[in-house]
This record gives C-alpha cells, structure tokens and sequence, in this order.
C-alpha cells in the first residue's frame, strides 16, 4: 500500500494493517510467543531458541518494536525485550473490534 493511498482509509484500516503486516512472518510470531512464554524480559537467548542468525532475528526484532508491540531496554552493552503491555492491549482490542463486527446468523454465503 503506496503511502499516497492510506488516506483512502480510515486510521483503524491503516492501524490494523500496520500491525496485520508486523505480525505477517512466523519468526515474529515465534519472537512473540517466546516472549510471552517467558513472562519476562530476554536479550541473548533468543539466537539458540530460534535457530536464526542474530542478523535476522535484530530485523524481526526492529518490525516488532516499530508497531510497538515489544520495547526494549538496554542494559550495559545487551538490549532486553518484552512484551509492551499497553500497546499489546490495544492491538487485541483493534483487532476484537473487527473480527466481532462479523455475524454469522444463518451460516450461508452468497
């Protein structure tokens, strides 16, 4: 989507599909769930957990941080990263608001 067309959509399309395209790679949706299984903040582990380079798994890392899903900290010369509580809040809102809107009364399409 060409920067010049997002205005032909409303700031929740735009927002979602941020968010939808971040989430579109199943290395960051493993980031993700490692994440979420530790409950707690990470920086050198995930290399062995993964099995991809450090190269790659920084360029997830950057797409995640970008939407604002996960947020890192630095301490000393290694940066930790966790889930952002806030933000992952209102990314399962975004996306509840929209799958709810659907209403499957009868079962049949077209």
């Amino acid at each position: 989507m060409g920067i010049t067309k997002s205005n032909l959509f409303t700031e929740e399309q735009n927002e979602f599909a941020r968010v939808a395209k971040a989430l579109a790679h199943p290395a960051r949706v493993a980031i993700i769930d490692h994440l979420i299984k530790q409950n707690a903040c990470i920086n050198g582990d995930l290399v062995q957990e993964l099995g991809l380079a450090q190269a790659t798994i920084s360029q997830h890392l950057r797409e995640l941080k970008e939407v604002g899903i996960i947020m890192g900290t630095i301490e000393g010369t290694k940066v930790s990263y966790c889930i952002n509580p806030e933000r992952w809040k209102a990314i399962q809102q975004l996306f509840e608001a929209t799958f709810s809107r659907f209403q499957d009364d009868d079962g049949v399409c077209c």
